[in-house]
């Protein structure tokens, strides 16, 4: 089936058509990104340099920053430089690539936060046995195990796709390469492709999504044994947690749980988890966090001796 196709590239259709509206899209979109990238590495910096931030919670936060920036990165400048001109084109091999790592970034940042979930659960439920449940190397196994559940889930995905035909048309009604409008491209029928597809992320988001409700539930019930300085504190963990895991998940079910419909809503909303998402987290864990803000002002100091 390979050998039938014969197209080795893409046309985007974008996100507007208007040139006009393009060039406010870039002024607005590559200030965003570079704020992804600025505030996720200060997370990732201060979380490494920082004394006060080595517990096994701030290492998880620093992986999921390390995880925006790449996911981010993945698609993001493509779609920032795509702006400026008049035909978008990538390469076929090129569209399989930011398939790949798209999902693969995507399902391993669902891990995380369900790792983080988890790390809550102990930290409130279990603090007695905190520190010998969450070890340094229960931590590292915790983090390499969501890159790997990602790994697998991508190499899934892409194994589905890459042998489909295809063999004309070549414009993909989207910004950037994803199954779905990949497969109506394809010159044969995908409909078990695309059920094997949703099968697989459809139950990768409705497990992890049960055991995140599923520890938060457990979580609240057990605040209430709390002292009110113990439940200010521990829900003013969660909150920004909860609040991460809100703007991941709404923006995916819209997309991957429900039947494609419009492709204009489609890629609004694939905007939002693609190119807001990733900027909002440092700022949501940062905002809530005042270990985090010190550890930040502290860096900053560093970075910049004659303001102090």
């Amino acid at each position: 089936m390979a050998n039938k196709n014969n197209i080795t590239e893409l046309i985007f259709t974008g996100l507007f058509q208007d040139p006009e509206v393009q060039k406010v899209c870039f002024v607005l979109f590559l200030p965003v990104y570079l704020a992804t990238l600025l505030g996720n590495s200060l997370i990732v910096v201060a979380v490494s340099i920082s004394k006060t931030l080595h517990s096994p919670m701030y290492f998880f936060l620093s992986s999921l920053s390390l995880v925006e920036i790449c996911y981010s990165s993945t698609i993001v400048p493509k779609f920032i430089t795509d702006l400026l001109v008049k035909v978008k084109t990538i390469s076929l091999k090129g569209c399989l690539a930011q398939i790949f790592f798209s999902h693969f970034l995507g399902v391993a940042e669902i891990l995380l936060l369900v790792v983080m979930a988890y790390d809550r659960y102990v930290a409130i439920c279990k603090p007695l046995h905190y520190m010998n449940i969450m070890s340094r190397q229960v931590c590292h196994m915790l983090v390499g195990g969501s890159w790997l559940g990602g790994l697998i889930h991508s190499i899934i995905q892409i194994i589905i796709t890459i042998p489909l035909p295809f063999c004309g048309p070549n414009v993909i009604d989207h910004y950037f390469c994803d199954l779905q409008p990949l497969f109506k491209l394809a010159c044969t029928d995908t409909f078990m492709e695309g059920v094997v597809v949703m099968a697989n992320s459809g139950l990768i988001s409705i497990i992890s999504l049960f055991i995140l409700v599923s520890s938060y539930a457990i979580i609240l019930i057990s605040l209430r044994k709390h002292s009110a300085e113990g439940r200010r504190k521990a829900l003013s963990t969660c909150a920004s947690h909860i609040t991460v895991v809100i703007l991941f998940f709404g923006p995916a079910t819209f997309l991957y749980l429900r039947p494609s419909s419009s492709f204009t809503e489609d890629k609004l909303v694939a905007v939002f988890y693609t190119v807001i998402t990733p900027m909002l987290n440092p700022i949501i864990y940062t905002l809530r966090n005042a270990e985090v803000k010190n550890a930040m002002k502290k860096l900053w100091g560093k970075r910049n001796p004659e303001t102090e």
